[in-house]
C-alpha cells in the first residue's frame, strides 16, 4: 500500500469529527457487508456551526490541492448541504462561485430538469462526503459531461482507503478511470495517526489497524512508495 502523508488539518479534522459525533467507534456493517470498527456519517454535522467549520476544512483541503475550477456541484443528497456550505465559506473568503446540485428524479413541471442552481459549465468541482463503491461519483461525472462541462476534481471529507470489488480503492479507481484528482480532508492514515497519540484508544487503534490489514486497498501498479509503507 502506498504511503500517504498525514496532514496537520487532517488530524485536526479527525478530532473535530469525533467531537461532533460524526466519527464513531464500535461495530458497524458497511454497504459491502464488512464489519467496520469505525463509522463516519457527515449527516451528523447537522447545525449551522458544525457545517460552517466543516466547510472551512473543505476549503483548506481544496486550496492545498491547488486545483483550478469554475463552479461547485453537490450530488444529492449529502453533497447538497456540503456544497452549499462550501460556497458560502468561499464567498466569505472573497471567491464567489456558481453552485449546482441535482435531483434524484428529473422534474417534469415548473422549471423542470434534473439540476437546480447555476448551469453546469466550465470546470466543475464535485463535493461529497465519502466514496463507497463510487457509483454516485460516476453518475455525477456523466451528468456533468452530458451538459458539456468538465468534471475537474472530487473533494471528500474522509478517504477510508479500503478496496472495493478489486484490489484498488474506489478513490484510486475514480482517479484511474477518469483522470480525476480526488481531494480528501482526512484519510485512514490520519485516523490511525490520531489514535496512536491517544493511549486510552489503544484497543480501538488495534481494531482499526487490523481492519486496514484485512480490507485496505492496494496501490495502483503505476504508483511507487517513496516513504516507509
Amino acid at each position: 500500500m502506498s504511503a500517504t502523508k498525514v496532514s496537520n488539518f487532517g488530524k485536526e479534522f479527525i478530532r473535530f469529527a469525533m467531537g461532533r459525533g460524526a466519527l464513531r467507534f464500535g461495530e458497524f456493517k458497511t454497504k459491502a457487508g464488512r464489519v467496520s470498527p469505525y463509522f463516519f456519517n457527515a449527516g451528523l454535522f447537522n447545525d449551522g456551526q458544525a457545517l460552517r467549520e466543516l466547510a472551512q476544512f473543505y476549503a483548506k483541503a481544496i486550496a492545498t490541492a491547488g486545483i483550478a475550477f469554475d463552479m461547485l456541484y453537490g450530488p444529492a443528497y449529502k453533497g447538497i448541504p456540503l456544497a452549499v456550505s462550501l460556497a458560502l465559506a468561499m464567498a466569505e473568503n472573497g471567491q464567489n462561485l456558481p453552485l449546482c446540485f441535482n435531483r434524484k428524479e428529473a422534474k417534469d413541471h415548473g422549471e423542470g430538469g434534473q439540476t437546480i442552481g447555476a448551469p453546469l459549465e466550465g470546470r466543475v468541482l464535485i463535493i461529497d462526503d465519502v466514496i463507497s463503491a463510487g457509483i454516485s461519483v460516476r453518475e455525477s461525472i456523466e451528468l456533468i459531461r452530458t451538459r458539456g462541462a468538465i468534471p475537474c476534481g472530487l473533494a471528500i471529507a474522509l478517504d477510508r482507503m479500503e478496496r472495493g470489488n478489486g484490489a484498488l480503492s474506489a478513490r484510486d479507481e475514480i482517479e484511474q478511470d477518469y483522470d480525476l484528482p480526488v481531494i480528501a480532508i482526512a484519510t485512514l492514515d490520519d485516523l490511525l495517526s490520531h489514535l496512536r497519540d491517544e493511549p486510552a484508544m489503544a484497543q480501538v487503534l488495534l481494531r482499526v489497524a487490523q481492519y486496514r490489514d484485512q480490507f485496505g486497498a492496494h496501490a495502483p501498479s503505476s504508483q511507487t512508495c517513496k516513504e516507509d509503507c
